[in-house]
């Protein structure tokens, strides 16, 4: 029965449940008492909940404390194996796929090294698919005990009622791929597990702002910086993130062709890729045949050697440079989104690191208003190279709080809201 705001009791069982485990899962442990106002809930609906979630073996006892004058309060905490979750992170130099336990610690991993970034529909899909397996077995887990699998891809994601989560990813050659679909065909898993697809950009923006440098933060910026470089936009009004195509803004007219086909993009000026190839062009001595992580590496120790020697000057006004475009590309950030933290993530940013990090900051303040510029940090995110696959993880394991700590019903008479808009409503504190 639907009360005059048209929710039911069901709808009102399942909102009290993922009160309470998000309260759990972020504060936790907690006792019932600290329950209570921590979620709103009137003490006999936080000791009804808590049952329930005990009995279905997702809430466990974790010690106690004492209270003022009375018995000991029993401490509640998520049960870490109650769920499993899967991150995939379609990179530029592999394909990363971790398993983790409700709680996110991290329980097997697979790496698909990609070959010169070659990114063939059927080579990634294969790849995926492996990997998955490969984590499962040995995890020692069953398929069917997953409550989902999160992927970041470069590009965009169209989400269709036809062929699920579509992929235009321009600057890797994929156009409208229907990627959910493939990997449904032939899949390891059960029908019943559901796929998650979403831009990288996005994940790890999710990651750092529930986990890591953003955590508190209403107004973010999360930017990935590695082959390309992308952000991830969060502000009050896209609390759960948005995905910004900043790499493909113009910073130079008619300036260097990026590859996405444009010109002057400010990813043909701020990418790993078109910083090596800018310093090979400068006749820097860039190894050959290495992967992009390791020929960066190669120009770091050039423009920053560890001993006393002179540095490289062709690396070191490369990298310079590379700070200014990235500067001015996060100047205009600044300006447009006046947010109180700018997190940079992606192999190549913490690759360059603090090092890097104090000239980019300077040239951004300097581009940017001084009023945004006045009340925005730029720092590197905390989560590492797992961010992206962690806050791939995320997906499944923000539609599971949506469900109430449900798994997902193949069909529901009323469906839960949507795992983006769980993002949204959650609030790390």
């Amino acid at each position: 029965m639907a009360g005059r705001n048209g929710r039911t009791v069901r709808d009102l069982r399942r909102a009290n449940r993922t009160a309470v485990l998000q309260r759990l899962y972020f504060d936790g442990p907690l006792s019932r008492f600290e329950l209570g106002p921590a979620t709103g809930l009137s003490s006999g609906s936080v000791s009804n909940v808590v049952a329930d979630l005990v009995a279905d073996g997702l809430v466990e006892e974790a010690g106690s404390v004492d209270s003022d004058g009375g018995r000991p309060r029993t401490l509640l905490r998520v049960a870490p194996v109650s769920g499993h979750m899967i991150g995939v992170d379609v990179g530029e130099t592999r394909v990363r796929v971790e398993l983790f336990d409700l709680t996110l610690t991290e329980l097997a991993r697979a790496q698909r090294p990609l070959e010169q970034q070659r990114y063939e529909v059927e080579v990634i899909v294969d790849h995926i698919r492996s990997g998955i397996a490969e984590v499962l077995a040995g995890a020692g887990l069953a398929p069917e005990r997953l409550l989902g699998v999160g992927i970041g891809v470069p590009g965009i994601v169209e989400h269709t009622p036809d062929r699920g989560a579509v992929v235009h990813g321009q600057t890797i050659g994929w156009d409208a791929v229907p990627l959910e679909s493939l990997l449904r065909a032939g899949s390891p898993l059960p029908e019943t597990v559901p796929y998650f697809i979403d831009n990288g950009a996005r994940t790890l923006g999710q990651a750092e702002m529930w986990f890591g440098a953003g955590r508190g933060a209403r107004n973010a910026l999360v930017v990935l910086f590695g082959s390309g470089v992308g952000a991830c936009l969060v502000t009050p009004e896209v609390e759960h993130g948005r995905a910004v195509e900043w790499g493909h803004l113009t910073v130079r007219v008619r300036g260097r062709r990026c590859r996405c086909g444009a010109l002057g993009c400010l990813e043909a000026y701020a990418g790993a890729e078109s910083l090596l190839a800018r310093w090979r062009e400068e006749g820097g001595r860039v190894p050959g045949g290495t992967d992009e992580e390791t020929a960066l590496t190669a120009m770091l120790a050039a423009a920053y050697p560890a001993d006393d020697s002179a540095p490289d000057p062709v690396a070191l006004a490369v990298l310079e440079e590379t700070a200014e475009y990235l500067g001015a590309g996060l100047s205009d950030l600044i300006n447009l989104f006046q947010p109180e933290r700018i997190l940079m993530g992606g192999w190549a940013g913490l690759q360059l690191g603090s090092r890097f990090l104090p000239s980019v900051r300077r040239h951004a303040l300097s581009y940017a208003l001084r009023h945004p510029a006045g009340k925005v940090t730029i720092e590197l995110g905390r989560l590492g190279p797992d961010a992206v696959t962690v806050g791939a993880a995320i997906l499944p394991l923000a539609d599971f709080f949506a469900r109430g700590g449900r798994r997902p019903d193949p069909d529901p008479q009323s469906p839960p809201p949507a795992w983006h808009t769980a993002l949204r409503e959650r609030t790390p504190r």
